[in-house]
């Protein structure tokens, strides 16, 4: 089929619109050069990101942090923030996460240029829709996993997050929140999916952000680390911050009745401080999260339960689904390995394999 003509004012169209382009690229590029001239920036400053606004960051200055106030966690007194800048940063650095640490210089107009990242001690990243590894948060040392009965928890997603924290040594924390959702329907569901990780070792918190229940365990445990909140939309991890810090004004939404799903409500990373010294990442809700971008061994090794048994098969290429004297096969006949974590290795070995 031969390409249709066009007429000469759809010519003269196109043109315009291209010329339109150029022009304020033109002009995006000596903003951009006049914002990042040397002589019109101050020195060289520490910060941290807390929040990521596309092409802008807010940062804060390190040395004025919250962090060495004496206060609770769930004090009614609202913390003393320090003082923040809405940042550019330079097209070279790479993509920038809440949690980084820069070099940052301000400008005369309460902002500033970010000049360089420093080097992260933790990055949690996820594939993005292109398959591209894409980092979500950086500088954190727990993970706080959330879950509540509606929408109703995926075990998938749950072992998912608990391999990245083992690869990333990062200390993981189930929340199971909307306690008071639970009654005698959903009760023994609920107990028997806590006790697959409590049995395995992992710390395990019941809280509610409406009635406030085990909200005291829950501040105590986010008490001087800097965590980030995951989990699926709708499980409540702004109304846990909303309840944790009253003072931020954070929205909510409820689950979506429509597909029992829930309605993402954050839109982009942020960190909130408390004042006892502690820092929490929010980030935004997914349904899911992948591992494609570890191998088969970090996958085996992020199953912290299977570590007594690794090696022990008859086949050295054993991969664990009806090969003779499996030792993990064996475990599970046994009971000492709940069958639903080795349905969650497989299912993930199956996607990076595949």
């Amino acid at each position: 089929m031969s390409k249709r003509k066009l007429t000469r004012r759809q010519a003269w169209r196109i043109e315009k619109v291209q010329q339109e382009k150029t022009r304020r690229a033109e002009n995006k590029s000596a903003q951009v050069d006049e914002l990042f001239a040397d002589d019109s920036l101050g020195v060289e400053q520490s910060g941290r990101v807390i929040a990521h606004y596309g092409t802008l960051v807010e940062i804060e200055a390190m040395d004025t942090a919250s962090k060495e106030l004496p206060l609770e966690p769930s004090t009614d007194q609202p913390p003393e923030n320090p003082p923040t800048s809405r940042c550019h940063f330079r097209p070279n650095l790479g993509h920038i996460v809440v949690g980084d640490e820069v070099i940052w210089r301000p400008n005369n107009q309460n902002g500033g240029v970010i000049e360089a990242i420093k080097p992260r001690g933790t990055e949690l990243s996820r594939p993005d829709s292109r398959g591209q590894l894409k980092a979500v948060a950086a500088n954190i040392d727990r993970i706080f996993i959330v879950i509540c009965s509606l929408p109703a928890p995926l075990e998938i997603l749950i072992d998912r997050y608990l391999v990245e924290a083992e690869r990333l040594e990062l200390e993981p924390v189930l929340v199971l929140n909307k306690s008071d959702l639970i009654d005698d329907q959903n009760r023994k569901e609920m107990d028997d999916l806590l006790s697959i990780y409590s049995n395995i070792g992992y710390s395990v918190l019941e809280v509610s952000s409406y009635s406030e229940f085990g909200m005291d365990k829950l501040a105590r445990a986010l008490d001087k680390h800097t965590s980030i909140f995951v989990g699926q939309s709708g499980v409540g991890k702004s109304s846990l911050i909303q309840t944790l810090l009253p003072s931020e004004e954070l929205k909510t939404a409820a689950v979506s009745s429509a597909n029992l799903r829930g309605r993402h409500t954050t839109s982009t990373a942020r960190l909130y401080h408390f004042s006892s010294g502690g820092s929490l990442i929010d980030s935004p809700g997914i349904r899911e999260f992948g591992l494609t971008h570890l191998t088969r061994r970090q996958v085996t090794d992020g199953f912290c339960e299977f570590r007594p048994y690794v090696g022990l098969c008859h086949f050295r290429d054993c991969k664990h689904l009806k090969e003779p004297r499996c030792a993990l096969l064996e475990a599970e006949e046994k009971g000492d390995l709940h069958p639903s974590r080795l349905h969650s290795y497989r299912r993930i070995l199956h996607e990076i394999e595949d």
